[in-house]
């Protein structure tokens, strides 16, 4: 067993793909089934509590995944799982380091190698394995779930995931609206890091957006633009939730049913119009958003990724969905005109240390001032006239 432990760690041995996440009829929506085609029942119960706790049913589904991949290793090593410890836990952690992740399969010799740069966006290609983030929230899950049924005294009385108290304490005294303090990570937990988030120059959206081929690739592209909305919640818009006059939409928060008010631009509303003067209007509680092909049906959010795609692929830049909300957010938090609260307000960020985060500067934008200053002469040292020239080369030099 050590020895099985040590070859998943250094990724000499892998876990098989063993059981699955199946949808339920009824609460908590998912379920892991295990290598016999049964419900795991400590997850069934787990998942049906994070329902009753006002989670949304996509947490439950993710959370769903990230125990299937605890359960296939305890399969694998034959552990039951109210008898995990950390070494378990390791074994986790060294295995999701080393193993390739199914979803970054490409099947296209010619595509980009996984963790490259993309020479036009300076934007890195996702890596083959897993993220540090994916991993540590794969330990949350595993956390969260030995804590809940610690809780009913089942399982192990010790967490198999270590946690950090200094932490814990620390985050569950936060003001909302204050920075997160920086802590020690606790054992097993992976670095991530934090960089500026990525978004279009002005100088290369005019190409991008000159690659939408039809009215509803641009209005979609100018909506999210201009309102900084998610993908999901733009995909939902009604014609009921557009305010014309105002020019603003409703749209429901992603994770909550609130549903909130949000600018859009007169360009974006006018291509929009067309739009709907194109296909016609959709019935009152359907989406605005419709596929071009097949039947009459709602754009779902694999064919508005696969749009962005298409217009990658002309144009060998590597721009995401969720790209064009950093664009949004990036073009209002440098705006004078606009003050950071405001756009807070806008994005529906909660924490403003989040909206802080688009106040920078990028190389792409400061091409004009840079080329002002290499192109600018070089200063010429003067004297006050009346002074003596050898005076000066013996005090200044030559």
């Amino acid at each position: 067993m050590q020895d099985l432990r040590h070859q998943l760690i250094e990724g000499l041995t892998d876990v098989p793909r063993i059981g699955s996440v199946v949808e339920l009829e009824h609460v908590p929506g998912h379920a892991v089934l295990a290598p016999d085609g049964t419900h795991v029942a400590p997850v069934v119960s787990y998942l049906r509590n994070l329902i009753l706790d006002d989670n949304r049913p996509l947490t439950a589904k993710s959370y769903a995944y990230d125990l299937l991949r605890w359960y296939r290793l305890l399969w694998f090593l034959d552990v039951p799982w109210d008898r995990a410890t950390e070494a378990e836990a390791s074994a986790l952690v060294g295995w999701l380091r080393v193993a390739p992740n199914p979803q970054r399969r490409r099947r296209n010799p010619n595509a980009p190698q996984p963790g490259s740069v993309n020479p036009r966006t300076g934007k890195p290609y996702l890596k083959p394995g897993y993220a540090p983030s994916t991993i540590n929230h794969c330990l949350t899950v595993v956390c969260s779930f030995y804590a809940y049924h610690r809780y009913y005294n089942r399982g192990p009385l010790v967490n198999p995931v270590p946690e950090s108290r200094t932490m814990r304490r620390a985050l569950a005294h936060r003001a909302p609206d204050s920075e997160v303090p920086e802590l020690r990570r606790a054992r097993l937990r992976q670095r991530v890091r934090r960089g500026d988030p990525r978004s279009i120059p002005d100088a290369m959206w005019d190409e991008f957006f000159e690659a939408m081929t039809c009215d509803r690739d641009r209005a979609a592209t100018l909506l999210y633009v201009s309102s900084g909305s998610r993908a999901s919640e733009l995909l939902g818009v009604t014609p009921g939730d557009i305010d014309w006059p105002k020019q603003l939409i409703w749209v429901v928060t992603k994770g909550t049913d609130d549903r909130e008010q949000v600018p859009a631009s007169p360009q974006a509303l006018t291509v929009l119009a067309a739009y709907l003067d194109h296909i016609g209007l959709p019935p009152a509680g359907e989406p605005i958003l419709r596929a071009r092909r097949g039947p009459d049906r709602p754009l779902t959010y694999w064919a508005m990724r696969r749009v962005i795609q298409r217009a990658n692929e002309k144009l060998g830049t590597n721009w995401t969905l969720h790209d064009l909300r950093h664009t949004a957010a990036t073009r209002m938090a440098n705006d004078p005109n606009l003050t950071l609260a405001e756009v807070r307000a806008i994005m529906r960020h909660t924490d403003l240390a989040t909206t802080g985060r688009y106040l920078n500067a990028r190389v792409e934008d400061l091409f004009d001032a840079l080329q002002a200053h290499y192109n600018r002469p070089r200063v010429q040292r003067t004297f006050t006239a009346g002074y003596d020239p050898e005076d000066i080369k013996a005090v200044f030099g030559a």
